[in-house]
């Protein structure tokens, strides 16, 4: 099955519009959000270790000037006093750094404590002490593999997705899905995805925010089974626990994400709209182009003013006093574009006298061009 949605992605394919599959790869449409939050995420847990690594450097300095004073103190040379007050300003310096790099752990863990919660966080280990089963390890599917499963998929459960898009409490949303266990997995979300952009250039815009509401709740169980490494059907039941209970930081970290996803499917389904727009403006285009292959709206709007008016109100003989009183070789360029275009067409079938008419129209250059020629 082949979808034509030059829609999506990368969401990250890139921004080249590729056509969207229908095996489309669903998290990539959340991977430009994503990593950039994992990369925040690992800075700052970079910056936490570079933290705990100096203030541990800075102790054991630290406790090496302190046995330092304590074997020069049994001393009473003048160069070993001269040597212990070296380290004791040594000792006085190092506590004060050992201060700053405690302060700034302090400072981390705080940062830490108030960072917003996301689906990374949520799939931290602690979050839940519920066993579940560990997904094994597969072969990568091909693109084959995956449009076929996808299309199978989609054949045998299609009105089950379409009825899980379309639900908005929890409760429901929760009870569904163990009901219909197999819908947790990145079908049913590759296949809320097209929904969301088909609905939105329906112009149905309250169901696309629906359906991209259910397309969030089973992006963020798909995520959570990556992160923990197991089977989505196994962990969704964490997933609404979770969500039932949250805190506000939780619920605007799953509602950001909900607002990206959907200004996100707004600007795809423009895109799609905007080539469909073109694709059926050159249909007409083409159906339009004479028998010279020339479009006679552009040759109309190439032509003088007082030659557009005798095509306006199709007056063939202001038309042969215009031509007369052009430069002939103009006029001929002209004629000639319209003819090409069809605009004009040279003895063609009306009544006889139109068709006279016409004809003279036609020939009404000749004369002129061959004084032209003789002069």
């Amino acid at each position: 099955m082949t979808i034509d949605y030059s829609v999506w992605d990368h969401i990250e394919v890139s921004d080249d519009e590729d056509d969207i599959h229908p095996n489309i790869d669903t998290p990539s449409l959340f991977r430009w959000r994503h990593q950039a939050r994992v990369e925040r995420m690992e800075d700052f847990e970079k910056k936490g270790e570079d933290i705990n690594k100096s203030l541990g450097e800075c102790r054991r300095k630290l406790t090496d000037a302190q046995k330092k004073i304590q074997e020069l103190t049994i001393s009473s040379t003048d160069d070993a006093k001269a040597e212990l007050n070296k380290a004791q300003a040594e000792e006085k310096k190092l506590k004060k750094e050992e201060r700053d790099w405690e302060k700034k752990s302090g400072e981390h863990n705080q940062d830490e404590k108030k960072m917003p919660w996301n689906v990374d966080t949520l799939s931290k280990p602690g979050f839940s002490k519920s066993v579940v089963n560990v997904k094994p390890e597969s072969d990568e599917e091909t693109e084959e593999q995956k449009e076929k499963k996808h299309k199978t998929f989609v054949e045998k459960n299609e009105k089950q997705i379409k009825h899980f898009g379309m639900m908005r409490r929890w409760d429901d949303s929760q009870k569904y899905l163990s009901d219909n266990p197999s819908l947790v997995c990145e079908e049913t979300a590759n296949y809320l995805v097209i929904m969301c952009i088909d609905l939105e250039v329906e112009e149905k815009h309250s169901l696309m925010e629906q359906v991209a509401h259910q397309t969030i709740v089973m992006q963020f169980i798909l995520e959570l089974a990556k992160s923990l490494k197991v089977d989505p059907r196994g962990c969704f039941r964490q997933f609404f626990a979770k969500i039932k209970t949250a805190d506000q930081q939780y619920q605007d970290a799953f509602n950001d994400e909900l607002e990206s996803f959907k200004e996100r499917v707004r600007g795809r389904a423009k895109i799609r709209i905007e080539k469909a727009m073109k694709e059926y403006e050159e249909e007409e285009r083409q159906k339009r182009l004479g028998p010279g292959g020339l479009d006679p709206v552009d040759v109309y709007e190439s032509l003088p003013a007082e030659m557009q008016k005798c095509f306006d109100d199709k007056d063939i003989q202001m038309l042969q006093e215009v031509i007369s009183k052009m430069d002939p070789t103009e006029a001929k360029v002209h004629m000639k574009q319209c003819i090409e275009s069809g605009l004009w067409v040279p003895n063609s079938k009306t009544d006889d006298g139109d068709e006279k008419e016409e004809e003279a129209a036609d020939e009404e250059v000749k004369p002129e061009q061959e004084e032209t020629k003789k002069e």
